[in-house]
């Protein structure tokens, strides 16, 4: 369920000088929440977590974590793969660095 989405390097109208690549806008936004920032924090050391999991660690109803999921999904914040009826997400290691590197060389052009 990987989602295959543009990052700069592979998009050639993202640089800096145009402004952030429409994947690190989608990344901010997915971590834009208190509770999306919070749900990251249970990725740590790797973990692997399926969506009624992650709801109960974090307090919320499994119809709020499936929402907040999809959205970090969506900022390739984390991933997700199949195994039967079950989903299952981890933290996106890939799609996390190269917004950071977007976001890097967007402060270093305009600050």
């Amino acid at each position: 369920m990987d989602q295959a989405t543009p990052t700069p390097a592979t998009d050639p109208s993202a640089g800096p000088e145009s402004g952030l690549g429409p994947a690190t806008q989608e990344f901010l936004r997915a971590l834009g929440s208190p509770t999306r920032q919070r749900i990251m924090m249970l990725f740590a050391q790797g973990a692997e977590l399926s969506v009624g999991e992650v709801a109960e660690r974090a307090g919320i109803s499994q119809a709020t974590a499936s929402q907040q999921l999809t959205l970090l999904r969506r900022g390739r914040v984390v991933t997700s793969r199949r195994a039967g009826k079950t989903v299952y997400y981890r933290a996106d290691r890939d799609g996390v660095l190269a917004a950071l590197a977007d976001l890097r060389a967007y402060l270093l052009t305009c600050c």
